[in-house]
């Protein structure tokens, strides 16, 4: 398993972020990992973590929530200047659990959170179709 810590990120270009400087908050090592890339990029132009909200339908009780992305960040190319929408979560959340032999809370747990994530994904692949931008995941393998 991975461990999760949180703490307040205090950028080193402020101007770059877009947002509350005071106020930006990682649940992980590894969003503190994506932040620090961010900010310290030369490329990255703009990023925000947090600010952009997507509405979606959640699969468990059919009802609009809000999906905070972990990441916004408009990025220089050698294709011009892209806009990408980043999400940051454990490998195992990315992929279908594994059905036991024996159904436990642990898959529902599993699984519901898998579902959840796909409802949250797709209504980010929406809008960023919509308005020409990327929607990317990372996990440990593109953090560590």
């Amino acid at each position: 398993m991975y461990k999760t810590y949180k703490g307040k990120y205090i950028p080193k270009n402020p101007e770059k972020y877009i947002g509350d400087i005071t106020d930006i908050v990682y649940r992980s090592s590894w969003e503190r990992r994506l932040m620090k890339f961010l900010d310290y990029n030369q490329n990255v132009i703009s990023w925000s973590s947090e600010e952009a909200i997507i509405r979606y339908i959640s699969p468990i009780d059919n009802k609009m929530h809000r999906y905070f992305i972990d990441a916004y960040a408009k990025i220089k190319t050698k294709n011009g200047v892209k806009t990408y929408l980043i999400e940051v979560k454990p490998k195992h959340q990315t992929i279908p659990p594994k059905t036991p032999k024996r159904i436990t809370k642990q898959y529902k747990e599993a699984l519901k959170t898998y579902s959840v994530n796909l409802a949250k994904w797709d209504a980010a692949k929406k809008v960023c179709e919509e308005k020409d931008w990327q929607f990317m995941i990372l996990t440990e393998d593109h953090l560590l």
